[in-house]
């Protein structure tokens, strides 16, 4: 990851609702949600959940999957993974090999 990347990643998740979908995302596992289930659960309305779906999709910390009809939301990890790296490379006086298990702490099957 480079730093425009992450910086289209970390202001995609300052904003409030952008942020609870993500954490909505990361929740429902790698069968993730279509929109409509998300405007609801949220309480938001889902044209404007859509837009932040969009926000967050080009980020690379989600993803959309056509389920038959429907299109489903899921976290995309490797990209959140990605961004955690990039934030981490430098850290402990240039002993990256320290931050490892935090990386690897959020590393999943999903």
């Amino acid at each position: 990851m480079d730093k425009k990347s992450s910086l289209a990643a970390l202001a995609a998740l300052g904003q409030e609702t952008r942020l609870d979908v993500f954490r909505l995302l990361v929740r429902s596992g790698a069968e993730g949600l279509p929109a409509g289930e998300i405007a609801r659960q949220l309480g938001t309305v889902q044209n404007t959940t859509s837009a932040h779906l969009k926000v967050l999709d080009h980020a690379g910390l989600i993803r959309a999957e056509r389920d038959g009809r429907t299109i489903r939301y899921v976290a995309d990890m490797t990209g959140f993974r990605d961004l955690l790296a990039y934030l981490m490379e430098d850290c402990c006086n240039g002993r990256p090999e320290m931050c490892r298990p935090v990386i690897n702490a959020v590393a999943c099957d999903c």
